[in-house]
C-alpha cells in the first residue's frame, strides 16, 4: 500500500509558494476590478447632463472624487 507524506512537500515550501502565487493573482484581479469600478462610475456620471447632476446634488467637478470613493469601498 502506498502512502503520501504531506510533510515532505512542506519541507520544500510548495504550499507557501502556491499561497504567494495565489495571493499575487488575487491581488491583480482585485486591482483590475477596482479600476473597472472607477471607470464605469466615471463614465456613467459623465454621461449625465448638468441638470441631472444638479438633481442628485453634484457638479461636473465632483465626478472624479465620487469615482475614486467608489474604489475605496
Amino acid at each position: 500500500m502506498a502512502t503520501l507524506d504531506t510533510n515532505e512537500y512542506s519541507a520544500f515550501g510548495a504550499p507557501r509558494l502556491l499561497g504567494q502565487v495565489g495571493f499575487a493573482i488575487l491581488s491583480v484581479f482585485s486591482t483590475l476590478i477596482a479600476w473597472n469600478n472607477v471607470r464605469v462610475t466615471r463614465k456613467a456620471l459623465s454621461q449625465l447632463s448638468d441638470r441631472e447632476l444638479d438633481d442628485i446634488g453634484l457638479v461636473r467637478g465632483d465626478i472624479e472624487m465620487i469615482a475614486q470613493n467608489v474604489q475605496s469601498r
